[in-house]
C-alpha cells in the first residue's frame, strides 16, 4: 500500500518513521490555511487536516493512504499559528509563557483499497505550561531560526524543551502528529 504524507514537516516525517513506516512519499498540499470564523477551534484544525489530505488524495490514484495533519496553539480562545515575522514570534512567546495553553493537532487518514474509499478524522488536545522567559531568552530562541515554521513559535522537542514545565496529553501530538491514533489506522500496512 502506498503511504503519502501530505506535509513538508520534518517532525511529521520523523514521527512516521518512529511508528515503523519505512517507506512513504511526501506531497505538500499547498491548501489555503485561512481560518473560518464560524467554526470551533477543534473544527478548524480538523477541517485543515482534511483539506490537506484531500488535496493530495485527489492528485493521486490507485491504492493509497494519505495522511494530513494540522496543529494549532490556543490560549484563552486566541489561536496562534505560524508567525510571519520575528516580532510576531516574540509576541506569541510572551503571551504563551506562564499559565496553560492548549495544542490541538488533528489527523485525517484517507484511504483507497480495492476500490473502496474511507476517511478517518480526529484530533488530540494537549495542555502545555511554559515557565517564565526573559526577553533575552525569547530573542535567543527566535534568533536560533527554529521559531518561524511552528504554530505558537515554539517546538516542544529540542532546545525549547527547557521552557516546558508541564504537559498533560500526547507529546507526539504537540510535535505535530497523534501517533497512537495514526498507528491504529494503518498498523496492518506497517
Amino acid at each position: 500500500m502506498r503511504i503519502i504524507l501530505a506535509s513538508k514537516s520534518p517532525r511529521r516525517k520523523e514521527l512516521l518513521e518512529l511508528i515503523g513506516i519505512k517507506k512513504f512519499d511526501v506531497m505538500v498540499s499547498n491548501v489555503d490555511e485561512s481560518l473560518k470564523k464560524d467554526l470551533s477551534i477543534e473544527e478548524q484544525s480538523k477541517k485543515l487536516a482534511y483539506n490537506k489530505a484531500k488535496a493530495v488524495f485527489d492528485e493521486t490514484t490507485g491504492e493509497r493512504i494519505v495522511i494530513g495533519s494540522d496543529t494549532l496553539v490556543v490560549k484563552n480562545g486566541k489561536i496562534y499559528g505560524k508567525p510571519k515575522t520575528e516580532t510576531e514570534a516574540f509576541e506569541m512567546i510572551k503571551e504563551l509563557k506562564l499559565g496553560l495553553h492548549q495544542v490541538i493537532t488533528s489527523i485525517c487518514v484517507l484511504k483507497e483499497e480495492k476500490g473502496i474509499k474511507s476517511k478517518y478524522l480526529d484530533y488530540d488536545i494537549t495542555e502545555i505550561e511554559m515557565k517564565d522567559m526573559t526577553d533575552e531568552e525569547i530573542k535567543k530562541w527566535i534568533d536560533s531560526g527554529e521559531a518561524m515554521d511552528k504554530a505558537g513559535a515554539y517546538a516542544i522537542q529540542g532546545k525549547f524543551a527547557v521552557y516546558i514545565t508541564k504537559i498533560n496529553g500526547n507529546y507526539h501530538s504537540v510535535m505535530g502528529l497523534p501517533t497512537s491514533k495514526l498507528y491504529d489506522q494503518i498498523k496492518q500496512y506497517i
